[in-house]
Formats: structure tokens, C-alpha cells, sequence
């Protein structure tokens, strides 16, 4: 027994059976999120954005894996607060197998850009719960992953804290590329941008924003930017 399981025992986090944090009956009664235009956030098929929402600078898509409820809930709090990286080993483990049912509707031949933490929170925490996610699922599908494309450039109140008009302030102007970004992404290739929870898409839309005027200056017009999340 290590001091991981002293500290925090390794029972499920939804129904408490022994042996591991997250189990896969309380994986399987979570329901499916309804698949929405990010921009609207009306239904949408396959997460496409509506084309009457569409933006320049805006994301075309958007898919999230399981509702932020239950036992996923506790999971992501449980990495993000308590720094459980062992849970999280779990969550994204089933994560990259359900990501699998959606690679039909993101784009070809994509990079995965992790949303990047401010350098000062990383330090403390350890590590970027969006990365470390990112890292394994982009390793099982096949993706190229690119955790250092964006840089946060101050830090920000957490928009858990927020009402949705002062997140969209919180955030805005926080990402840029970073200074090892030049003609990383050189060919006509997409990107995913990926994040652990959405909740009003500040976060996403914003680094999106940047996203695609880089995809332009390298001459990537016609390369899209889709959000993907664990949770919503």
C-alpha cells in the first residue's frame, strides 16, 4: 500500500467499491452530452458550429466526453485541488478509450494543444491537469501534441469564481503564442484545443482567437480549431 492510498483511499469516487477511484458502472450511468454549437450553445450535430454562428476567429466545433457530474466530477476535482494524480491516471485512461467514438467528426491529422496554466500555478501545482490529460490521449490516438504552442501570459482569477460576463473579462487577452511557436504547425493541419471542463467556453473561445490568427499567418487558411473538453 502505497502513501497515496493512506491518504486517499482507492475507493470509487461515485459508488465507492473498493480497488479503484473511478468504476466502470459509474462511467456507464452517466448520461450523454447533448452535442452543442460552442457558439450559440444551441444543439448541434456532431458538435459542428452552426454556420449562421460562424466566426473567423471563432471554434468550428465542440465535443465533450461525459457530463461534469458524478463520479467525473469528483475525479477532476480530486486531481485539480488535491493534486490526485492517480485518479487522474484512471480518468484518462477511460477518456482515451471514449475519445475514440469521436474521431470521426474532429479534424484529420490534427494537433493537440493543451490549454496552458500560468507558469507561477503550474509550479505550485506540479503540472497542467490539461496537458497531463493531453499528453496520454494524444499519445492513443495518434495526434501530435503540442503542450508549449500557447503560453498564459499573467495570471487570473479562477473562473469558477465568476459570474459568465466577468469570465469573458477575466480572460480576455491572457494567451499568446509562445516564443517557440513559429512554423510549428506548418502544413494545412488542424488543431484541437483541449481543456478539462467547459462551462461558458471563455477559456477555449479565447485561445481560439489566437489559434486561428496563427493558423492565418502561416498560410493556413482553411485549418480549423475544435474544443474539446473532458467534462461540460
Amino acid at each position: 500500500m502505497g502513501i497515496i492510498d493512506l491518504v486517499f483511499p482507492r475507493n470509487c469516487l461515485g459508488c465507492k467499491k473498493s480497488g479503484v477511484y473511478i468504476c466502470g458502472s459509474c462511467i456507464q450511468k452517466l448520461p450523454q452530452p447533448t452535442p452543442l454549437c460552442p457558439l450559440c450553445e444551441k444543439p448541434s450535430v456532431d458538435g459542428f458550429t452552426h454556420f449562421k454562428c460562424k466566426k473567423a476567429q471563432g471554434l468550428d466545433g465542440l465535443l465533450t466526453l461525459w457530463p461534469y457530474q458524478g463520479v467525473i466530477r469528483r475525479a477532476i476535482i480530486a486531481l485539480k485541488y488535491k493534486y490526485a494524480r492517480e485518479v487522474g491516471d484512471e480518468l484518462r485512461k477511460y477518456a482515451a478509450t471514449k475519445i475514440k467514438d469521436y474521431l470521426p467528426f474532429l479534424p484529420k491529422d490534427a494537433v493537440f494543444v493543451p490549454i496552458p496554466l500560468y507558469w507561477y500555478k503550474e509550479n505550485v501545482r506540479g503540472f497542467n491537469q490539461a496537458a497531463f490529460f493531453g499528453k496520454y490521449i494524444s499519445q492513443k490516438v495518434g495526434w501530435e501534441f503540442l503542450p508549449d504552442l500557447l503560453v498564459r501570459k499573467k495570471h487570473t482569477r479562477p473562473q469558477t469564481e465568476l459570474r459568465s460576463e466577468e469570465r469573458q473579462k477575466n480572460i480576455r487577452g491572457v494567451f499568446a503564442l509562445s516564443k517557440h511557436s513559429q512554423s510549428i504547425v506548418k502544413s494545412q493541419r488542424s488543431i484541437v484545443l483541449f481543456d478539462d471542463v467547459y462551462t461558458t467556453g471563455s477559456t477555449l473561445k479565447e485561445a481560439c482567437k489566437v489559434l486561428k490568427t496563427y493558423l492565418r499567418r502561416q498560410g493556413n487558411g482553411t485549418g480549423k480549431v475544435w474544443g474539446l473538453t473532458i467534462a461540460r
